[in-house]
């Protein structure tokens, strides 16, 4: 692996593209696995067919739609083990109302980590949001339908979109749909969940009255996990082959697009921290060493930079991992250098 050393993070020697290995097993719970997986492969493919074939296009009540997502996640064993909520105790988790400031609700923003098709499809199993895909040099962003959400997670990293005139900013997209949950994934394109890359500007489009949720999801094993485009049947046979998944689900404080992060109907000793933990490696003199050309590109002034800064702290306090400042950019460089070792 000494050729991907450039692909380390020179602060935290992490390297959020390589994909995560599987453990390894014997020859008896291999045979297991295949009998789990064709088991389970047509029940899988029968469900996603119906409901993104089907019901996600017809005008049927939302049960059945959840219905549908929750089959898709409980098939290959995938399990939600454990969800915390800051500044919320778990027993009191359960009493929230689905409009608790605590919680992304109608009108809101969800800034989501990207590591697998599966995030999309827990998020729309829980929200039922607008997915949005983001860029990393432009504050508007793209809306796409869950299915290329899905899609996205096994797409290769795009630096511009394909056609401008598809991209709207997320207050523009908030103001015309009050009744829904907005999805972004600031990273633009799937890692390992081993680290958070820089964020795409795009969040500071959304309106300074918007609260915005970092959300992490991760999940044990990590060998779900899609930094390599396009590895669709590698990924099925690692998601179907084993008996359970473990999902563990990160949901921080709301934030805003303000200078204090805090709501702009907020008195000023509200704009207190979240509880999260600074470490030297989010510090301005890392960021200008290894952080993201996108800040330049840009134009974000100091207090916007602030809320991005928030938005990453939070993503990599909420899955215990550190931020790098490694990109889009490398990313593709290692994808090339990553195609020509397969040839």
């Amino acid at each position: 692996m000494e050729k991907y050393s450039q692909f380390r993070d020179k602060g935290t020697s992490i390297a959020p593209f390589l994909p995560v290995p599987p453990a390894p097993t014997n020859i008896l719970w291999t045979i297991v696995s295949v009998c789990l997986f064709l088991f389970r492969l047509p029940l899988l493919l029968g469900v996603s067919i119906l409901y993104f074939g089907l019901l996600e296009w017809i005008p049927i009540g939302s049960r059945i739609k959840y219905g549908a997502l929750w089959m898709m996640i409980s098939i290959p064993g995938v399990w939600w083990v454990d969800l915390q909520v800051d500044r919320v105790k778990r027993g009191d988790i359960s009493r929230l109302s689905a409009s608790s400031e605590h919680l992304p609700h109608a009108g809101t923003i969800v800034a989501s980590s990207f590591t697998s098709p599966l995030d999309p499809l827990y998020l729309a199993g829980i929200f039922q949001p607008i997915f949005t895909r983001a860029y990393p040099h432009t504050r508007k962003v793209e809306r796409i339908t869950l299915f290329s959400a899905i899609r996205l997670a096994f797409a290769a990293p795009q630096i511009y979109p394909n056609d401008e005139s598809k991209l709207v900013t997320l207050e523009e997209l908030t103001n015309a749909n009050p009744n829904s949950v907005i999805c972004v994934f600031p990273e633009t394109t799937t890692t390992n969940g081993r680290a958070i890359l820089p964020l795409s500007p795009c969040l500071l489009s959304a309106s300074p009255k918007t609260a915005i949720y970092a959300v992490n999801l991760r999940y044990t094993p990590q060998d779900i996990t899609t930094p390599i485009p396009g590895q669709y049947a590698y990924w099925l046979w690692s998601l179907l082959n084993k008996p359970t998944h473990q999902m563990r689900v990160r949901i921080a404080t709301a934030i805003y697009n303000t200078p204090t992060q805090d709501s702009p109907n907020a008195s000023p000793s509200r704009a207190v921290a979240s509880g999260y933990d600074t470490n030297i490696f989010d510090g301005p003199a890392f960021r200008e060493n290894g952080g993201s050309s996108a800040e330049g590109a840009a134009h974000i002034s100091p207090d916007e930079q602030r809320v991005l800064d928030r938005v990453g702290e939070d993503l990599a306090r909420l899955g215990r991992v550190k931020r790098v400042g490694l990109g889009v950019e490398e990313k593709i460089n290692f994808l090339r250098i990553w195609a020509e070792r397969k040839r």
